[in-house]
């Protein structure tokens, strides 16, 4: 990953530098050596303390580009949450390569799971397609979250294992979790207490 730390109109410090290269040090697991990574620091004047420091970043992966901004008391202050902000996205643009790959059996538990787990049928099909950004978060929160919208299923990004997961409920009550694994075998699934698990 090529790192480019500019000023608008600004000299740039070597310790505000050395700490924009170190925090995007961070997203060198999503990016490759064709990536390109550049921050540009600036001052706006007109603006509040709390918010006259303004971070830009832009990443390009893929020949795609990702742009991120933050507005803060500090340089410092808005790399941090600009680099939060915008790893978050890398992942998710990672990601749909990922899910469009998905295999046909998986793809079929995700149409079985959003029809309720009725029987299969051979004349059933895709009458609609529906996308959406998803954001790495834990399994509790994905569970609440889940929860709060009444839904049968919900996909998201595991922030402790970077997978996709997809809890759904089952007739038993209680929740089960997919986790696809791409190009690998079939795994049979597991309780939470150590059993085999039927879905």
């Amino acid at each position: 990953m090529r790192t480019i730390v500019k000023g608008k109109n600004l000299e740039i410090r070597d310790g505000d530098r050395q700490y924009a290269e170190r925090k995007l040090a961070r997203l060198e697991r999503l990016l490759d050596d064709r990536s390109d990574a550049i921050v540009e620091l600036s001052v706006e004047r007109h603006r509040s303390v709390a918010d006259s420091h303004i971070v830009d970043v832009t990443l390009v992966i893929d020949g795609q580009t990702l742009r991120g901004t933050a507005a803060a008391a500090t340089h410092r202050a808005g790399i941090d949450e600009v680099i939060d902000k915008i790893e978050r996205r890398a992942v998710d643009f990672k990601e749909k390569p990922r899910l469009r790959a998905r295999p046909e059996e998986e793809k079929e538990i995700l149409r079985r799971i959003a029809d309720g787990q009725a029987e299969r049928s051979r004349d059933r099909r895709i009458v609609k397609v529906k996308r959406f950004d998803i954001e790495p978060m834990f399994e509790e929160d994905a569970l609440a979250r889940m929860e709060e919208l009444g839904h049968s299923f919900f996909v998201f990004v595991n922030a402790e294992t970077e997978r996709v997961g997809i809890l759904y409920r089952r007739n038993d009550g209680h929740f089960g979790l997919i986790e696809p694994v791409i190009g690998g075998g079939y795994t049979a699934g597991r309780s939470r207490g150590g059993s085999d698990g039927r879905r």
